[in-house]
């Protein structure tokens, strides 16, 4: 059975690449690319083979490309580094394509893009989830910063080994290599043996290659979120020739990367986690060219007349004609004096893989009535001995899905409890047990020890500062709910009305959760964000006649 990691190219599929490349002839073996080697090139073995090597494990041979096949994986598609040594061996010869090249390939061959890009997702689940190694992250499993860490890697599919100094021996070894104490973690090591004292999400990203260098010019459209939403706009936008700039703060997918399984989306009819979803929709924006860089915050905005400038976090500038608020909103803190003590040790804002291992055989609390806690708390089933779902209301159907709620009312280990809410939280370095207190004033303790919460979401709208008008709560206002005074003076809005997805400012878009009267679900999301592209075609041809005529 042929392995889908190692497809091998028809001569048809080689000859349309060799428009795109060069053919190159190794005497000797000869590194052709090596680890953290940035925008490294796409090989096609001729003749000959090519050995993938991880010089982090004494030179482990990860994979071998012979005749006909590919190296390469999705991390040519961005600014990543190379995660291993590709070696050329003696009396090759390679067919090498630079990464703008490919991503032309990819662009113009349909049947190629589709073997490339699927080929491109095996490999990296596999790297994921077959094989330990990649950055090495060393701290405490109670460590709120080490948590943060790994959360961003996680999420940006970022290949690490994480080091609990409170339960490896490797982790203690490797600080007194090192010389380093506790007052140094968590540290990171990178492929190469870098190493990095306390890093800053901001220096992971970079070092990851996760945050990119893009071209400093006035794009088409400028996207400022990666959730559904903002994903798929990317992906229309480029896809129809518009230059675009997507950043987001954290990863790719938003309030629905940390669902565990989604289930009524169409077309996944067994359903897909949140975070696949977005690492497909990433890298599928990318294929179309679109610059995706990570981590970024929108912290002010300017609008000139003829384009507007954002100011984000990282010193980064970007210009565009057109914007696209797709920020959307954020769970709220539980109110407890002690809460941020928890976060990242026993108090958590999704529910994914990284902590199954914590909630095993224990007691588990998920606090909210939506779907994102009702799919937490059927995920965190498997794993946990029980799941208590506590809701402050008496209907855990009044804000869930149906089928959600039937399997919640199946699960022998899930139990609801009503009209109550977390008053108090109790542990030293980890949470221990919490309290909850019911609508009579009578508080209950209880042994949870890891507690997740999904709760009353508020607009990421801070960096707007009054540009745009926004409602009481600071959701941003579009089309027919704009009020005739908080429109933008200009020479547009005298000719027509705000498009649907429109601002107070043409140009000004905004689509998915932070937008005044949107539907919270992954489908409406995608619809708005796919939907405003025509309303930016509008536009930019509205703007490209006011240049004509002056």
């Amino acid at each position: 059975m042929n392995d889908p990691r190692f497809p091998q190219l028809t001569q048809r599929q080689i000859s349309q690449l060799k428009q795109f490349g060069k053919i190159e002839y190794f005497a000797n073996d000869t590194v052709v690319f090596d680890i953290n080697e940035l925008k490294y090139d796409f090989f096609v073995v001729l003749q000959g083979e090519i050995k993938i090597l991880d010089p982090s494990f004494e030179e482990r041979v990860i994979a071998t490309h012979n005749k006909g096949e590919f190296s390469g994986d999705s991390g040519m598609l961005s600014d990543r580094g190379s995660q291993f040594r590709g070696v050329a061996k003696k009396d090759s010869e390679l067919l090498r394509i630079t990464p703008e090249k490919l991503k032309e390939a990819i662009a113009k061959n349909s049947g190629l893009s589709d073997l490339l890009l699927n080929t491109f997702l095996q490999r990296q689940d596999a790297i994921l989830n077959e094989y330990v190694g990649g950055i090495k992250l060393v701290g405490s499993g109670n460590s709120k910063e080490a948590y943060a860490i790994r959360d961003f890697m996680d999420k940006n599919y970022i290949w690490y080994n994480f080091l609990d100094t409170d339960q490896s021996d490797e982790a203690t070894d490797l600080l007194q290599s090192f010389e380093l104490g506790e007052q140094d973690l968590p540290i990171v090591i990178c492929n190469g043996g870098h190493l990095h004292k306390k890093p800053s999400l901001d220096e992971v990203a970079r070092f990851s290659g996760v945050l990119m260098n893009f071209e400093d010019k006035i794009f088409d459209l400028l996207v400022i979120g990666a959730g559904p939403a903002g994903l798929a706009a990317s992906v229309y936008a480029s896809s129809e020739g518009l230059s675009v700039v997507t950043i987001d703060s954290s990863a790719p997918g938003g309030q629905a990367g940390k669902s565990s399984k989604i289930e009524n989306y169409l077309g996944f009819p067994t359903g897909i986690s949140g975070r696949d979803l977005a690492n497909k929709a990433y890298l599928q924006a990318q294929k179309f060219g679109c610059n995706i860089s990570i981590p970024h915050s929108a912290e002010k905005i300017e609008h000139t007349g003829e384009h507007f400038i954002l100011y984000a976090s990282n010193d980064k500038v970007v210009k565009a004609k057109a914007l696209m608020a797709a920020t959307g909103a954020e769970y709220r803190q539980l109110d407890i004096d002690n809460i941020d003590k928890f976060e990242g040790s026993g108090v958590y804002y999704s529910a994914t893989g990284m902590n199954t291992t914590a909630c095993k055989d224990e007691l588990v609390g998920v606090v909210g009535g939506g779907n994102s806690a009702g799919q937490a708390a059927l995920f965190l089933a498997d794993y946990a001995a029980e799941v208590h779902i506590i809701l402050r209301g008496d209907d855990l159907g009044s804000k869930m899905s149906d089928y959600l709620v039937q399997r919640i009312e199946a699960a022998p280990n899930i139990h609801v409890i009503m009209n109550s809410q977390v008053v108090e939280l109790i542990g030293g370095h980890h949470l221990e047990s919490l309290v909850l207190e019911d609508k009579q004033g009578t508080r209950t303790p209880m042994s949870i020890t890891n507690l997740f919460t999904f709760i009353g979401a508020k607009p990421c709208t801070e960096w707007l500062e009054g540009v745009v008008a926004t409602d009481e709560k600071g959701f941003v206002c579009t089309g027919p709910g704009i009020k005739e005074e908080d429109l933008y003076k200009c020479d547009i809005y005298p000719r027509r009305k705000p498009q649907s997805l429109e601002t107070s400012i043409p140009g000004f878009f905004a689509v998915g959760d932070v937008r005044k009267g949107s539907v919270k679900r992954v489908a409406s999301a995608v619809g708005e964000g796919s939907m405003a592209v025509s309303q930016v075609h509008q536009f930019l041809s509205e703007l490209k006649a006011r240049h004509s005529s002056n």
